[in-house]
């Protein structure tokens, strides 16, 4: 996952011994004063329950050039909202907080079921789904970053980072995914090692040469939940509501723009988030459930 190699179709921008974080944060100031960005924070109650979300806000809360945050709050009842509520009022930017299943929102998801558009269970991807729409319907910012609220060992350099591409105008990149080393003292990222990069390079190998195949294969983390993208690209591209997302999002991406304006960063050296169980005798939860929504959307995009 971490090397310096050029991999496939993409361009990688690798992460070359220390960053002058406050370099990198001045000159984002100065990109935002033309292309705003904003972050939207997928996250849960059990989530705000645990310390590692305090060290992602504190870090947060020293960003100089966030126009605005959106945190998008899943699985969460009226008593849990409220205490979300006080919780991100910290924030020194902008911040809105979205309760998707709120009596306002869950009635917004029946009517747009009754007319035909399912938009999901409650998931990540439906919390996604709305505070993207709620920043487009708002038009005050130009890009849109997204990342979990899990990350043990977060820091500004790992938001800089995942701005930077999209956000500078220099080099003008529409869709950028972050990447880093899945590994401590044993090896993490197990879905993605020996699931989804054995599937797609096995697919390669019956099917013959597929742009798409190719194109997911040069993802050196295909699973990361971290990426950004200018906002007229969020408006078209369409969003899982499973484990599927991220691929799902790689493929709408792969759809919609041009390959020269795709790229991936590393974020960080490792990286280190909240682990999911295996449940292999439960296929609706866990790494099981999460690797058949993963197959689904490879295959659904094949089709």
């Amino acid at each position: 996952m971490a090397d310096f190699y050029q991999t496939g179709v993409i361009a990688t921008f690798h992460r070359f011994g220390n960053i002058d974080l406050k370099r990198m944060e001045s000159e984002l100031t100065e990109f935002s004063r033309h292309r705003p960005i904003a972050l939207v924070l997928p996250s849960t109650h059990a989530e705000l329950e645990a310390p590692t979300i305090k060290q992602i806000m504190k870090e947060i809360k020293e960003v100089p050039y966030l126009n605005e945050i959106v945190v998008t709050m899943g699985r969460t009842n009226q008593k849990q909202f409220t205490k979300a509520k006080e919780f991100f009022s910290s924030f020194p930017q902008k911040t809105r907080i979205i309760w998707n299943t709120g009596p306002g929102i869950e009635e917004l998801h029946k009517l747009l079921g009754e007319n035909g558009l399912f938009v999901g269970e409650d998931s990540k991807g439906r919390s996604c789904w709305t505070a993207y729409g709620y920043i487009l319907s708002q038009e005050e910012s130009k890009v849109i970053a997204l990342h979990d609220c899990d990350i043990v060992n977060y820091s500004r350099e790992f938001l800089g980072r995942l701005c930077y591409p999209v956000a500078s105008p220099n080099i003008d990149y529409a869709f950028c995914k972050g990447y880093y080393a899945r590994v401590t003292d044993r090896m993490h990222g197990r879905v993605a090692r020996i699931f989804v990069a054995p599937l797609i390079r096995s697919l390669e190998k019956l099917l013959g040469p597929m742009p798409l195949l190719n194109y997911l294969d040069s993802f050196r983390y295909p699973l990361a939940g971290e990426f950004s993208m200018i906002s007229d690209l969020a408006r078209i591209n369409r969003i899982a509501g499973d484990w599927g997302i991220e691929v799902e999002t790689l493929s709408e991406v792969y759809r919609n723009c041009s390959h020269t304006r795709i790229c991936q960063v590393e974020l960080c050296e490792t990286y280190e988030h909240k682990h999911q169980p295996l449940s292999a005798d439960n296929p609706k939860t866990g790494l099981m459930k999460m690797s058949i929504d993963i197959a689904k959307a490879i295959f659904r995009n094949l089709a």
